[in-house]
């Protein structure tokens, strides 16, 4: 056999094999996702300790802003967040008595005392402005906040992580852009908060290896799902009601890589999409292993893009919820 029939055969197995893996990811794939919830993830605990139903985004907003807190074993970040976020909230009502706000912990299947830490909040300020949503499993952040948003009441709704890592203060800037963003027919828009603009100094701290992963990844989320946005694994993002409930209801992924899909829907959906920067700390505790959690998250941004692609996934403009 010559070179050039090794190659020609060659070539033909891997265009084998790849064809066999398309059909393997297509016809594994659940085309629409899951937006069931267990019974007990539907209540909440009041200050009374009174089992609460959640309301559901479909209703009309009935708070100015909710705060979706997505939590797993973080009962010792959270209550700094927590501070500081109500610090901000509080004397944000005090000076706009028009002002109104949820905070929803979501407790993603923590081990340790997290819907406990959570619920004292709870306690103190009351269920009008502090809920815990606590799941029966553990789903991933994606997943956690989904069933935040579909638990939440605002107008506007802001994800914000449980270690406090953003300055809280800093939704001012997003809410200000939002504001000031023309949005689409059905009011529909998401401001995305960025680290973008301390990308230089986070290099020079990073070894070249890790550097070269971080670029790596850069570049295939812009290559092949969202384009325009610097920053889309920062965890500090607004969003209108009617956005979210549309995105959510077609969120197919739940862990590390929701942002990337979140995004590439609203793209599609021609949904404007804004980005401010914001103020940023690094906090110990992050449960992301910076190496490992790129290449899966390089990995599942692949999977996005061919799963749309060859209609595996499917994308509905009307909410399921409905």
């Amino acid at each position: 056999m010559d070179l050039l029939s090794m190659l020609l055969s060659l070539v033909g197995v891997a265009i084998f094999i790849a064809v066999i893996a398309l059909i393997i990811v297509a016809m594994s794939t659940k085309p629409y996702p899951d937006l069931g919830r267990y019974d007990s993830e539907k209540y909440f605990l009041n200050e009374k300790q009174e089992k609460c139903l959640f309301p559901s985004i479909n209703d009309p907003a009935s708070v100015e802003l909710s705060v979706i807190v997505p939590a797993y074993n973080e009962e010792e970040r959270l209550p700094m967040m927590m501070d500081e976020a109500l610090e901000y909230l509080e004397e944000r009502k005090k000076k706009l008595k028009s002002f109104t706000y949820e905070v929803i912990v979501v407790d993603d299947g923590s081990k340790d005392k997290t819907t406990q830490t959570a619920q004292s909040y709870c306690n103190k300020y009351g269920s009008d402005k502090i809920r815990v949503l606590t799941l029966a499993k553990n789903r991933g952040k994606g997943g956690a906040i989904r069933l935040g948003m579909f638990s939440a009441r605002g107008r506007y709704l802001l994800f914000a992580d449980a270690d406090g890592a953003s300055k809280f203060s800093d939704f001012t800037k997003l809410e200000n852009e939002m504001k000031n963003m023309k949005k689409d027919s059905s009011n529909r828009a998401v401001v995305c908060g960025s680290r973008a603009h301390l990308e230089e100094e986070s290099i020079a701290q990073r070894s070249f290896f890790r550097t070269i992963l971080m670029k790596g990844f850069h570049f295939v989320v812009w290559f092949l799902c969202v384009r325009g946005i610097k920053d889309t694994q920062c965890g500090f993002k607004l969003l209108s009601r009617e956005a979210a409930v549309l995105l959510f209801s077609n969120l197919h992924v739940e862990r590390w890589a929701f942002d990337v899909d979140m995004l590439f829907l609203a793209q599609y959906f021609n949904i404007p999409v804004g980005e401010v920067a914001i103020n940023w700390t690094e906090i110990e505790g992050s449960k992301m292993v910076p190496v490992f959690s790129w290449i899966q998250m390089g990995k599942d941004i692949i999977l996005i893009r061919l799963r749309y692609f060859l209609g595996a996934w499917k994308i509905t403009e009307k909410s399921k919820l409905e």
